[in-house]
């Protein structure tokens, strides 16, 4: 596994935003290198819970269930809740509750299928539901570090 260099400098840096871009940078690029396997499970929940936020923040929920980022929408509720960001995972499962039987399918092209099926009455949720997530109830990038300094042997 990977490991990040100067991790306790990061995790005790004044500025947290910086700090989660460049340990972002660090996973995503061990992520979509092809080694995603040789990944930690909380770096794997960390790249999950930055991925939901830089779809989000860009386009919307539905931006972030056609993109690549959506076939981890289900775990990305559980990294929500083992963070302690309850309140956006429950934004994220009242976006994916609009899926049929509640499941978005991990497969990108049905996922998309199903989105294009669903988005007509789905889109006035999800947009309803991005402005709640742009009122960042729970404070992300403090999460992620609190997370990553209980986790600092698997960064």
């Amino acid at each position: 596994m990977p490991r990040f260099e100067n991790l306790d400098v990061l995790l005790n840096s004044k500025d947290i935003t910086s700090s989660i871009m460049e340990l972002d940078d660090f996973v995503c690029r061990i992520f979509y290198s092809n080694d995603k396997g040789k990944l930690s499970e909380p770096q794997m929940m960390f790249l999950i819970n930055q991925d939901l936020e830089r779809e989000v923040n860009n386009g919307g929920f539905n931006q972030y269930f056609v993109n690549t980022s959506g076939e981890y929408a289900h775990e990305a509720v559980l990294s929500l809740k083992a963070i302690g960001a309850d309140k956006t995972a429950a934004i994220l499962q009242d976006a994916i509750d609009q899926f049929p039987n509640k499941t978005v399918p991990k497969d990108r092209d049905q996922r998309i299928e199903v989105v294009e099926q669903i988005e007509e009455g789905a889109n006035v949720l999800w947009d309803e539901l991005t402005q709640k997530f742009f009122n960042y109830e729970d404070d992300l990038n403090y999460l992620n570090i609190e997370y990553i300094k209980k986790h600092k042997d698997s960064f």
